[in-house]
């Protein structure tokens, strides 16, 4: 069975890691995907054809999130393409990490607008197709650096704290709606990124893990999909840590 069949599903920044696997998860299961990117085109090409090898209807549209009007235009395109949008992924997210003594303005700045205000600029946009269907949930992608912070990651940490408060919130303004609000807050996921670090390094988090292993895309974009499905029609305002036990 097709968890997402003829559903519509918005994701920012779903060209590489995360995004990707959620992409992918999603159109196995039958949802139509519009998805952002902010600078390769042939990735963005590359994973349309991808996308729609599975039958479904793919496109991706170069938005930056962390534009206020600019999010507004993307959610009208997008509903011009599709029709609707019954599921937004707040996926997009940057990191500029320094220690709080030697951060400055601009890298504070950059990582709350591409992290946190986006997720305000697409939740605020997306809630009228939303509030006209009656119907609608909403997965922000936040960190366990966000629930027990991180030294060098000042920035970072508060963000993705950020997005907590505000998926609490939106769940509790929107539930009557039945519109639906949750936060995902991965650990260490092993993608592209965490691949140019030293195996040494990589392997010390593992063993440090409860389950011994850092997590994958497919692990993330699960949870996700169970987030987005009607599986989870009676869970919102939540907060689910994908860490392997890392924060138990």
């Amino acid at each position: 069975m097709q968890l997402l069949q003829n559903k519509t599903t918005l994701i920012t920044g779903a060209t590489r890691g995360i995004g990707r696997g959620i992409a992918l998860q999603f159109a196995k299961n039958g949802s139509n995907i519009a998805f952002t990117y902010v600078s390769s085109e042939e990735k963005a090409k590359a994973l349309e054809a991808e996308l729609q090898a599975f039958g479904i209807k793919a496109k991706g549209y170069k938005s930056d999130a962390g534009d206020f009007k600019a999010a507004d235009e993307l959610v009208n395109a997008v509903v011009a393409e599709f029709g609707t949008i019954d599921v937004l992924v707040n996926n997009a997210g940057i990191t500029r990490d320094t220690l709080l003594m030697r951060m400055s303005e601009q890298q504070w700045d950059e990582v709350m607008n591409a992290n946190l205000k986006s997720v305000f600029n697409l939740t605020k946009a997306v809630q009228r197709p939303m509030l006209k269907a009656r119907s609608g949930s909403i997965i922000n992608m936040s960190s366990v650096v966000g629930v027990k912070g991180n030294a060098g990651q000042s920035n970072y940490a508060a963000s993705k704290a950020g997005i907590i408060g505000f998926t609490k919130s939106v769940a509790l303004e929107l539930g009557s709606r039945n519109i639906r609000c949750n936060a995902i807050a991965p650990g260490f996921i092993e993608t592209e990124m965490t691949g140019a670090l030293d195996e040494k390094v990589i392997q010390q988090w593992r063993d440090s893990i409860p389950l011994k292993r850092g997590g994958s895309t497919d692990d993330v974009a699960n949870v996700t999909l169970f987030l987005a499905s009607d599986m989870s029609a009676y869970v919102t305002g939540q907060c689910i840590n994908v860490c392997g036990g890392m924060l138990t």
